[in-house]
């Protein structure tokens, strides 16, 4: 049975909420060093005291600003994923790429701040809300290739031929319900590295000295990615890249 939420649960949930977003303006307008409980208190009209009702800790402010961002790129992700969900299983995961793409690319400082270098004095805490939001994102991309690979088997590496200390590391983190061989691990592994490289060093400006509009190179490596998992039928090129 259903308890009727109170007017004080909505109103904490709200505050809760402003907290967060007022996290974020800071973030976009002043860096990560200006997202402090002190500039929050003061942009909300709050006293300190009154603030720490609602969160522990500097530590506790960072977690919930950045699972929050997880979760809304997350979003994203699933939304151009269910938008294609009569298409190939391959080109929901390409309408995947692009939407990581276009996440990171609208949102210069979440970016740096979930996938850039780590905060000083900030760690994830282990098994805490940001690492399963992350297992989350991360799970849209691996769920699309757990799926392909069980519709249309793509070529992979024999167990035999990993490197064992590679190969002991892919069993340890292996999902076991899914008992995935080795190899196609390695290839998602290989090839989340290769999106989420695309992705960042364009998102963190490091293909501007080189080009413009990086979005040709982005689907060239979307073309090589459909050739690798042996879905290059799945692959077209959007309008503005198709030249």
């Amino acid at each position: 049975m259903k308890t009727a939420t109170t007017r004080r649960e909505r109103a904490r949930v709200a505050t809760s909420a402003e907290i967060v977003t007022t996290a974020r303006r800071l973030l976009i307008e002043h860096g990560v060093e200006g997202v402090t409980l002190r500039a929050i208190a003061r942009e909300m009209g709050m006293t300190a005291p009154g603030l720490y009702r609602y969160v522990n800790s500097h530590e506790d402010l960072m977690t919930g600003l950045i699972t929050s961002l997880f979760d809304e790129a997350t979003g994203c992700l699933e939304a151009a994923r269910d938008a294609a969900r009569h298409e190939h299983v391959g080109v929901r995961m390409l309408e995947v790429c692009r939407a990581f793409r276009r996440w990171a690319l609208a949102n210069p400082a979440e970016l740096a701040l979930v996938f850039g270098s780590p905060i000083p004095g900030f760690s994830v805490p282990e098994e805490g809300p940001t690492e399963e939001a992350g297992r989350r994102f991360c799970g849209v991309f691996l769920g699309l290739f757990i799926e392909l690979w069980q519709r249309q088997p793509f070529p992979v590496r024999e167990d035999e031929d990993i490197d064992p200390g590679l190969r002991a590391g892919l069993d340890a983190w292996s999902p076991v319900e899914l008992n995935l061989p080795a190899g196609v691990l390695e290839l998602f592994l290989r090839c989340w590295m290769r999106l989420y490289g695309a992705v960042t060093m364009e998102g963190f400006g490091q293909l501007a000295w080189a080009v413009e509009d990086a979005e040709p190179l982005f689907e060239l490596e979307l073309a090589t990615l459909a050739d690798v998992l042996g879905m290059s039928d799945a692959y077209s090129a959007p309008p503005s890249s198709a030249g």
